[in-house]
């Protein structure tokens, strides 16, 4: 009951700060309230699940500096953000980068891709180099300003990272974008409380 009143306050921008040393459950998967990313105090803006028609696929949880509503205000926030997945499934590794790597072209101009192409070809690279991604697994990926993004894959940071900041925008606009991967888990992200589209 206290967790399902915590993210009813999340939800509706109730909670006053990071304070909270709380979790959020979505899908059986915690969600910390508030966390400490290069320095800086981080809340959770919001969480949600990813469905591939009624299969659920992972969950997503969104942490920045302060709560924003809109993906514009998201993408025009300083400080650092992090965006972190866990699975609820198995899945293949390169078809993962696949999807991420349509979900950015599919939402962003050619100009603004080209600026990521790097980034996401090291994600792409990360991915296809697991094989295979298992439920339980989780990845976050960190974007700290002036030092780029980072892959953590369950607790471990992977590869270099990747020093473009258009990457880690380019990137959160898989679920945040015109067209995201999914219409509620943008919704559940930015903290708006609706009913489940079918």
């Amino acid at each position: 009951m206290r967790a399902y009143l915590v993210a009813a306050l999340l939800a509706t921008g109730c909670l006053g700060g990071p304070a909270w040393s709380e979790t959020v459950e979505v899908a059986n998967v915690k969600y910390e309230t508030a966390l400490d990313l290069a320095g800086q105090k981080l809340q959770l803006n919001g969480a949600g699940v990813r469905y591939k028609f009624v299969v659920k696929v992972y969950t997503a949880g969104l942490y920045l500096p302060h709560k924003a509503g809109t993906t514009a205000d998201v993408l025009a926030m300083p400080g650092p953000k992090r965006i972190h997945i866990s699975m609820l499934r198995d899945i293949d590794g390169n078809e993962l980068g696949k999807l991420f790597t349509k979900g950015i072209e599919a939402n962003v101009t050619r100009e603004e891709f080209s600026k990521a192409i790097n980034g996401v070809l090291k994600l792409s690279e990360i991915f296809a180099s697991r094989k295979q991604l298992n439920s339980g697994d989780n990845f976050s990926v960190d974007y700290v300003p002036g030092l780029g993004s980072t892959v953590v894959l369950n607790g471990k940071p992977l590869g270099e990272t990747i020093k473009e900041p258009e990457f880690f925008s380019a990137l959160l606009r898989i679920w945040l974008g015109d067209k995201p991967a999914d219409d509620n888990l943008k919704d559940a992200l930015l903290g708006v409380k609706k009913e489940r589209r079918r």
